[in-house]
């Protein structure tokens, strides 16, 4: 088949969200996709499958109160819209809401999707009510993570290639939207050699062949930027958050290049937003890599001590978890671009978890079973692929004395920054604030605060401890790099997630969804994301493209 209804262009998350939707109204859909067949779900696979939903039954039994309005604050308060162009981004981000709140989480229930009880609370903010965080825990980790995330909507795509519906070309990489008197027409390109290689390695862009395919309409789900450091650096926001890092490591492979954004625009589709982008803080160096410049967020709890290359302790909101751009401006700011946790063995215990479907094999396996093993009946030690990436990675120091800590952490970055007596002293005014469960540390409070939500409790949050106390190590410093994960702005699309062009007008027949949309309307999330906002905006915008009625 070289003709079809509708043609999407990424085989990711919003690609198949989008073809799902098509082809249950029996329309005929082409996905193509440059990487191979077992690369099928995109970046989604690999991520830990965390979705924002508001008052679900999960966040009612763990004592969690949350409502449209709080969602609502807390979204507007991250979001900050200060421009014109945001005026979709935030009728996007208004229907998110709507759809988070309301039959969100019954749609994907009855799709198959279950989520672990145990809500996490990502991005809290640790400012005034009305700005960035959210209020309450809103992290729903789906059964399965990333895995779990894709499967139903590859399980209801691959029904549809059984039945005649779908028909997916992999190793078809698009090089133009054909166009015809301002109207899609299809698409045109290079077929790549078949490859291999393990999902997410780079693979070969030796081409065999050209193709053509038509169709009056096509939705580009190519995804982000995230794997281009070029591409990253030229739209890299100097003014906003300081000079980009001389030296990144990559949260998503090689394959999220933006290639697509280039070709829409030459279509006539409008970027805009484009200089917000979502990349953290927190990001270690990968110690089996998969991809080039591979590296692994850590997800932290509230306890580690935050500091500078120069070993400066951060202030407050500055905190582990709490605010992942203002921290990097913070960071940016030093002149260095890599900053230091420093913790004990008690915290990485239960503190440390890891980005990542392949991080975490107990909840990717969808075995209670083997995420008691994993979390509850493991013995003294962190999960094991943290512990391997405490005995192996090359970020991590372990040591039995500050001083053989310091001498560690100099080692790994390579100077003489980090001096122990000025550790020492900052380490230990903290650790005077442990005796009494109330304190004028600011971390601390957050961590008493932090212990007053079950879950937090449970898994998430260690007892307040003193650092230095040698029955609490040994101590472990932790090399941060700036990770490249998200593009919060993109092509500009209604709430049809059909293109936009500059001149405020629809393009007939061009769609955009998932992060080359930014999540919706180019750029549903503003300044700042409250995590689980990402798969959440791939789902939504796909489903919302697939289901558009300028699709016959």
């Amino acid at each position: 088949m070289d003709q079809a209804d509708a043609i999407v262009v990424g085989a990711g998350l919003s690609g198949l969200a989008a073809a799902a939707e098509l082809g249950d109204r029996g329309k005929s859909v082409i996905v193509l996709d440059q990487e191979p067949r077992h690369f099928l779900g995109g970046q989604a696979f690999w991520s830990l499958g965390g979705l924002f939903m508001i008052d679900t039954p999960e966040q009612r039994r763990m004592g969690i109160k949350d409502s449209p309005e709080l969602a609502y604050n807390d979204w507007m308060g991250s979001a900050q819209f200060d421009r014109p162009e945001d005026a979709m981004p935030r009728k996007w981000a208004e229907a998110y809401l709507e759809f988070a709140a309301g039959d969100m989480r019954q749609w994907l229930y009855d799709m198959g999707n279950r989520w672990f009880p145990i809500v996490g609370w990502a991005e809290r903010g640790g400012s005034y009510a009305d700005n960035h965080g959210n209020s309450v825990p809103r992290f729903h980790i789906t059964w399965g993570t990333g895995e779990g995330i894709i499967e139903h909507f590859v399980r209801r795509c691959l029904e549809h290639e059984k039945a005649g519906r779908i028909i997916f070309k992999f190793r078809h990489q698009v090089d133009r939207i054909d166009m015809e008197n301002g109207a899609a027409k299809g698409v045109s390109g290079t077929v790549l050699a078949e490859d291999s290689v393990q999902r997410g390695a780079s693979t070969n862009r030796d081409p065999v062949g050209d193709f053509s395919l038509q169709s009056p309409s096509v939705i580009v789900t190519s995804g982000g930027i995230g794997g281009n450091f070029e591409m990253v650096r030229k739209v890299w926001p100097t003014e906003r958050l300081g000079p980009a890092p001389k030296q990144m490591i990559a949260g998503v492979p090689a394959h999220v290049d933006g290639r697509m954004i280039g070709i829409s625009e030459a279509a006539g589709g409008d970027v805009i937003n484009g200089d917000r982008m979502w990349h953290y803080t927190e990001g270690v160096k990968n110690w089996d890599p998969i991809w080039p410049s591979h590296g692994i967020r850590i997800l932290p709890g509230p306890s580690s001590m935050w500091f500078d290359a120069t070993g400066n302790r951060f202030a407050p909101p500055n905190l582990p978890g709490f605010d992942s751009m203002t921290s990097l401006k913070e960071i940016l700011s030093t002149g260095h671009d890599y900053s230091w946790f420093i913790l004990t063995q008690k915290i990485i215990e239960k503190e440390f978890a890891l980005s990542g479907s392949e991080q975490n094999p107990d909840l990717t396996s969808k075995s209670w079973l083997e995420v008691i093993k994993a979390r509850l009946l493991s013995g003294k030690g962190a999960p094991k692929p943290v512990e391997a990436f405490k005995d192996k990675g090359e970020d991590f120091v372990v040591a039995q004395t500050l001083e053989d800590l310091a001498r560690g952490m100099n080692q790994v970055a390579g100077g003489d920054l980090i001096d122990a007596d000025h550790l020492r002293r900052q380490i230990s005014a903290r650790d005077l604030q442990v005796d009494n469960p109330f304190t004028k540390d600011a971390q601390l409070m957050a961590i008493h605060a932090a212990r007053n939500y079950r879950g937090d409790k449970l898994v998430r949050v260690a007892k307040p401890h003193k650092i230095l106390d040698p029955s609490n190590g040994p101590l472990i410093a932790v090399k941060l790099n700036i990770l490249t994960r998200k593009t919060l702005g993109g092509l500009h699309t209604d709430l049809e997630s059909r293109m936009i062009g500059a001149d405020g007008e629809i393009i007939p027949g061009l769609f955009a969804a998932g992060e080359v949309a930014g999540f919706g309307g180019g750029g549903y999330h503003g300044y700042n994301a409250l995590e689980g906002t990402f798969l959440g905006g791939c789902i939504f915008s796909g489903r919302a493209a697939g289901r558009s009625k300028s699709i016959a």
